[in-house]
């Protein structure tokens, strides 16, 4: 005897092939995308630690970018710093130059020309801000272009325009250093040096010539000076190069990081493509089954049964 459908066994041929579109679908979507789901509650228990590994991938991302900036900024730091360090050093051999051959007529020219690119350095800029302004960062930080202009100043200090802010920054979570200096901090003790000896000669007159007895000794004893003067910005350069060194360990260190953390986070959401791929033949093949029983189902109904076609 023929068998009579029922609503009940529509009813549930018809949920199994929801059901088998539904997974067919969400399965189709995770190939598509490669993630397991579209957003949060389709991690289920797994929601919040996912949410704290993005967070803190977001947070060591902006480090990252952070240090990267200062690290550029750093660099044109370096190049300014051993500008005023060479201005240093050629002044101490100008003046050793000069006590040697005994003839200073070209001194006081070689000096000024030092003096400038010492000035040059400190007025450096980077992104359009002055380096060492000491956070008055559009005011250039020395305002004296020649070696008079020490002389003129009272005191020294007045040729200086930076601030006193020292700029630091955040490498990570739990690291900040310092990674700026002022113009004042740096230059003050050669400033010293090269005013001492301007004054000398407004006191006592131009070096021209054959140097004198007095002459001669005045400049001797500027040696030893200009000697610590240049220890001391050879030590600015060195902590400038520490603070490099401590920006590119920042950066390497936050990068594994980021690396590990991308992991994690992969580990969650991104989707098994092999497993998904058998899925959705499993739930093609559920759906095609779904199909065939509904088609038999229908075949068999009552209302078949009792159509001219299908009476006996």
């Amino acid at each position: 005897m023929d068998q009579i459908s029922t609503s009940t066994a529509y009813g549930s041929i018809l949920t199994s092939l929801m059901v088998g579109e539904k997974a067919q679908t969400q399965i189709g979507e995770q190939i598509a995308s490669g993630q397991t789901a579209t957003d949060l509650k389709g991690y289920a228990g797994n929601a919040e630690t996912l949410t704290a590994m993005q967070a803190a991938n977001t947070q060591v991302g902006g480090f990252i970018s952070q240090t990267q900036a200062v690290g550029a900024q750093l660099a044109v730091q370096d190049s300014a710093l051993q500008e005023v360090a060479n201005a240093g050093s050629g002044a101490r051999e100008a003046i050793a130059n000069v006590v040697a051959a005994g003839d200073g007529s070209t001194l006081m020219s070689s000096l000024q020309t030092y003096f400038q690119t010492a000035v040059a350095g400190l007025n450096s800029t980077y992104n359009g801000q002055y380096l060492f302004s000491g956070g008055q960062s559009n005011t250039p930080p020395v305002n004296a272009a020649t070696l008079s202009d020490l002389t003129a100043a009272s005191p020294l200090s007045s040729v200086f325009q930076n601030g006193t802010v020292q700029t630091t920054t955040q490498l990570d979570a739990n690291t900040t250093i310092p990674t700026g200096f002022t113009a004042s901090q740096v230059a003050t003790p050669l400033f010293t040096a090269l005013q001492n000896i301007q004054a000398y000669v407004q006191a006592n007159g131009p070096f021209t010539g054959a140097l004198t007895a007095a002459q001669s000794s005045f400049l001797t004893s500027q040696l030893a000076p200009l000697d610590t003067v240049n220890q001391g910005l050879t030590d600015v350069v060195a902590q400038n190069g520490v603070m490099q060194s401590q920006v590119t360990t920042a950066q390497t260190n936050l990068t594994s990081q980021q690396t590990m953390l991308t992991g994690l986070i992969g580990n969650v959401t991104n989707a098994n493509l092999a497993q998904a791929s058998t899925n959705l033949q499993q739930a093609q093949l559920s759906i095609q089954a779904s199909e065939q029983v509904l088609m038999s189902l229908k075949s068999s109904s009552l209302l078949n049964l009792l159509s001219p076609t299908g009476a006996a």
